[in-house]
């Protein structure tokens, strides 16, 4: 089987310097990779070229062993087997829980039944499977996003990545400003969705939070720093990769 994704000597220019220089990375199905480094290391940026978001200014991106599409229904077959969880999450404010879960489905149904999914509640088993998944209660597909709580927002940002149901998993520090008890939570269901024929790469400003994934990957102005299995990660260098920056 091929890689889920190959980065190859990726550079993506900035403003005074690079914001990834010559990044090469690859993801095998069940691998589970932690992304590390300081702010304005080029996490979000190398996500969102892994994402197809971004394309960058030199290397190749592939994805199962397939180039960027050339066509808009290519490239929309490609989005469908990549789910990113954002940050900010991305939900839909003004939009029920239903709505939201259903968004992820777009690029499968094509815009007739995106339209219709705006008017009536569609697939409300799947939709109901997927919160119950995450301990969350089906009566909440009709609340409006901007009715929930924190903690639940998350869940059903994560719930939208189930229903998409994506065999590439890519997360930009979802857990930056959540509990630790939520935290703890949430990763453990992104390392459990994570198995084959999945894959996850998480950046995260946590490395007491490197337990369960296969490897780390250390980032610093655009560079990569280091690759390698996290039980061999030293102290030493996670000193060195966050020198004169602000932990958090």
């Amino acid at each position: 089987m091929a890689p889920l994704l190959v980065l190859d000597n990726i550079c993506v220019r900035g403003r005074s310097q690079p914001r990834l220089d010559r990044v090469s990375l690859q993801l095998e199905p069940g691998e589970r990779v932690a992304l590390l480094g300081p702010s304005g290391a080029g996490k979000s940026t190398l996500l969102a070229v892994a994402n197809g978001l971004l394309a960058p200014d030199q290397g190749s991106v592939r994805w199962s062993g397939q180039p960027r599409g050339r066509t808009v229904r290519a490239r929309r077959r490609q989005q469908v087997r990549i789910g990113t969880l954002w940050q900010d999450l991305r939900l839909i404010e003004e939009l029920t829980v239903q709505q939201n879960l259903n968004a992820a489905r777009l690029a499968v149904w094509g815009w007739p039944r995106a339209l219709l999914n705006l008017l009536l509640p569609l697939e409300t088993a799947a939709c109901a499977a997927v919160l119950q998944r995450l301990d969350l209660d089906p009566a909440l597909l009709n609340q409006p996003v901007s009715a929930l709580s924190g903690g639940q927002r998350q869940r059903v940002a994560l719930a939208r990545l189930l229903r998409q149901d994506p065999l590439l998993l890519l997360a930009d520090e979802p857990l930056a400003s959540l509990d630790p008890r939520l935290a703890a939570d949430l990763l453990a269901l992104l390392l459990e969705l994570a198995s084959p024929p999945r894959a996850l790469l998480l950046s995260l400003h946590r490395p007491d939070l490197l337990a369960g994934f296969d490897r780390v990957v250390g980032l610093r102005a655009g560079q990569l720093v280091f690759d390698q299995a996290g039980s061999s990660l030293e102290t030493s260098q996670l000193k060195a990769l966050y020198a004169g920056a602000e932990r958090p």
